[in-house]
C-alpha cells in the first residue's frame, strides 16, 4: 500500500454507478456472507474492476479480523476506499435495509398467519434443514480454523463450557483471547502459518483501483479523524440509550434491546453464527423475548432473505416488542417495527465505526501476532459455541415435545437429505432451504 500521491490521485468511479451497484446488491446478497462476498467479487474486481483482486482481498483479511458481519464491512470499506465517509455508508446500509424492509414484512406475516396449515408446513419443512445448515458451519468454520491441537483444544473447551456449565458466551471469548495472546509469546508458530485470503491472487487486468494506485488521502490513518469519527459515534450510540432510558425507563424492552444488542456487536467474531448463541442465551433464556421454536424460524426467514445472516435480529426485535406488547395491546405492530429498528440500528453502528474509524489503523496492524493471536482463538472458540447451538436446534426439531416424548422421525428425514445436500453435493443454502420446505408441507398437509 502506498501513500497518497498529490500528482497520481485515485481514479474515480462516478458516485452514480456506486450507489446503483449498492442499492442492488441489497436486493440480491443471498447466500450468507460467502455468497455475498463471491457477488461483489464476480462484479466489483472481475466484471466492473473498479477494484484490483489484491486490493479487494487485502480489504477482505482486514474486515475478516473485525466482529460483525464481514460482506458488509467489506461493502463499506470498498465504499468508503472508493468515495469516502459518504460512499461507506451508503454501501453499508443500502446493504442492510432492503432485508431490514423484507423481515419486518415476513415477521408480520409469520406473528399473523404462523399457525395456518400452509405457513406451518412450510417451517416444519425449513427446520431441520436449518440445524442442518448450522451443523455445515460447523464444519466449513472449523476446517478453516482449527489448524493445530492448541485450536482444537480451545474449541473443545468452549464447547464444554456452553454445553455443561452454560458459561455466558462473552466469558469464553474473553478467555481465548487470554489464552491466544499468552501462548503467541510462548509459541507464535502456532498462529503464524494461518492461511489468509491473500494467498495466490488472480491478476483480471487493469482497475480503476489497481495495485499500485497510490492509497488515497482519506484512507490514510490521522488521529484527528479517528477521535471524530468516534466522538460521533459514542453520540450515535450515547442519545438514543439516553432517550430510551429517560422516556421509557431502564427496565423497558426497547432500552434493554438496545444494551444487549450494543453488546451482541462487539461480540461477533466468526460471522453471524458466532453471535446466535448469545442472542439465544440472552433472548431467548433471559429475557424470553421469543421461544426457542421462533428463533430457529427465525434463523430460517434470516437465511432466506437477502442482507446478512445476523439481521436475523431484526425478527427477534419485532417478535420481542410484539410478544410484550411493548406499546400495548392495540399498536403490536408498531412496536415490532421499533423494536426490529432499535435492535439493527445497535447491532450495525459499531460496524461502521470499526471500517470509517478504525480501517487505516487495522491496516498498520495487520499480521502483528499480538492482535492477530487473540482473534486466532476466539475463532476456533466460537467453532465449540456453534456446535452447541447446532445441537440445541437438533434437541427442539428432533424431540419438539422433549426427550421424553416421541422422535420425530420425518424432521430427522429432512435433516439427514439436508446434511448430505450440503456435505456431499455443496448444494447453495437456498436450494436445500426451499427443497425442505417443499417436502415439509408435503408432509404436514399429509399428516
Amino acid at each position: 500500500m502506498q501513500s497518497a500521491d498529490p500528482k497520481n490521485p485515485t481514479p474515480t468511479i462516478p458516485f452514480r454507478q456506486a450507489f446503483l451497484f449498492w442499492l442492488k446488491l441489497g436486493f440480491i446478497s443471498f447466500g450468507g456472507p460467502a455468497g455475498q462476498i463471491a457477488v461483489m467479487h464476480q462484479e466489483l474486481v472481475e466484471n466492473k474492476r473498479w477494484i484490483s483482486e489484491k486490493r479487494f482481498l487485502h480489504a477482505l483479511n482486514y474486515c475478516m479480523l473485525l466482529p460483525g458481519p464481514e460482506a458488509q464491512q467489506l461493502a463499506t470499506y470498498i465504499g468508503w476506499l472508493m468515495h469516502r465517509t459518504m460512499g461507506g455508508l451508503v454501501a453499508g446500509i443500502l446493504f442492510v435495509l432492503p432485508s431490514l424492509f423484507i423481515l419486518i414484512a415476513l415477521s408480520w406475516i409469520y406473528v399473523q398467519f404462523g399457525d395456518v396449515p400452509i405457513i406451518a408446513g412450510l417451517f416444519y419443512g425449513i427446520k431441520p434443514a436449518v440445524t442442518a445448515i448450522v451443523f455445515h458451519a460447523t464444519y466449513r468454520i472449523g476446517s478453516r480454523s482449527l489448524k493445530n491441537p492448541f485450536l482444537w483444544g480451545i474449541a473443545t473447551a468452549a464447547f464444554i463450557a456452553i454445553f455443561v456449565f452454560n458459561v455466558p458466551f462473552p466469558f469464553i471469548v474473553l478467555a481465548a483471547a487470554v489464552s491466544g495472546y499468552v501462548l503467541s509469546k510462548q509459541k507464535p508458530n502456532l498462529f503464524s502459518s494461518q492461511a489468509t485470503h491473500q494467498n495466490n491472487p488472480k491478476n483480471y487486468g487493469a482497475a480503476f483501483i489497481d495495485d499500485d494506485t497510490p492509497t488515497p488521502a482519506h484512507a490514510i490513518f490521522h488521529w484527528s479523524t479517528f477521535i471524530k469519527i468516534v466522538v460521533i459515534a459514542a453520540l450515535l450510540w450515547f442519545i438514543p440509550i439516553t432517550l430510551l432510558t429517560l422516556s421509557l425507563g431502564w427496565q423497558n424492552g426497547y432500552t434493554q434491546m438496545a444494551l444487549f444488542f450494543s453488546k451482541a456487536a462487539l461480540l461477533t467474531f466468526g460471522g453471524a453464527y458466532a453471535v446466535l448463541p448469545y442472542v439465544y442465551q440472552g433472548a431467548v433464556n433471559h429475557y424470553a423475548w421469543l421461544s426457542p421454536t421462533q428463533m430457529i424460524d427465525g434463523l430460517a426467514l434470516g437465511e432466506s432473505t437477502p442482507g446478512p445472516l445476523i439481521m436475523v435480529v431484526a425478527f427477534v426485535g419485532f417478535l420481542g416488542a410484539y410478544n410484550h406488547a411493548l406499546l400495548g395491546a392495540d399498536q403490536l405492530f408498531l412496536a415490532g417495527v421499533i423494536g426490529a429498528v432499535i435492535v439493527t440500528w445497535f447491532t450495525f453502528l459499531f460496524s461502521f465505526v470499526f471500517i470509517l474509524a478504525g480501517a487505516p489503523f487495522i491496516e498498520s496492524t495487520h499480521n502483528q501476532l499480538k492482535f492477530t493471536a487473540p482473534l486466532t482463538a476466539i475463532t476456533a472458540a466460537v467453532v465449540g459455541v456453534i456446535l452447541n447451538l447446532a445441537l440445541f436446534f437438533s434437541y427442539h426439531v428432533l424431540w419438539p415435545n422433549g426427550f421424553e416424548h416421541a422422535f420425530n422421525y420425518e424432521a430427522a428425514f429432512i435433516t439427514v437429505a439436508a446434511l448430505i445436500a450440503l456435505f456431499k453435493f455443496q448444494l447453495n443454502v437456498l436450494y436445500v432451504i426451499f427443497a425442505s420446505a417443499f417436502c415439509g408441507l408435503i408432509l404436514y398437509i399429509g399428516a
